[in-house]
């Protein structure tokens, strides 16, 4: 399985590959979902939500605080946390992926 910070930070798929954000994942990897959320890097904060509760981790805690956070400053509000994962693209983490490249 993908670690966390690979997950929270990876801005691409080639195959099997996650490509990873290297200079985010250097600067924010120790961040927790709500911190990275706070710094408005809402796509990773869901990531690393979506991570923690694929692990059972959380129940999905996470990400109704990564929502919260977003609707503070959003010029459209967003319902639930559905809509919030639909909205930026992460669903869950992925399967089958054999290798990370930093970038």
């Amino acid at each position: 399985m993908i670690s966390r910070q690979d997950f929270t930070f990876t801005i691409g798929y080639e195959g099997n590959v996650a490509v990873v954000d290297g200079t985010l994942k250097k600067r924010y990897g120790s961040f927790s979902a709500e911190q990275l959320a706070e710094k408005q890097l809402y796509k990773q904060a869901i990531c690393s939500a979506v991570y923690e509760q694929s692990c059972g981790k959380t129940a999905g805690e996470a990400l109704e605080k990564v929502l919260e956070i977003y609707n503070r400053s959003a010029a459209k509000q967003i319902d639930n946390v559905e809509d919030l994962k639909h909205t930026f693209g992460v669903h869950e983490v992925p399967d089958g992926i054999a290798k990370v490249t930093v970038i």
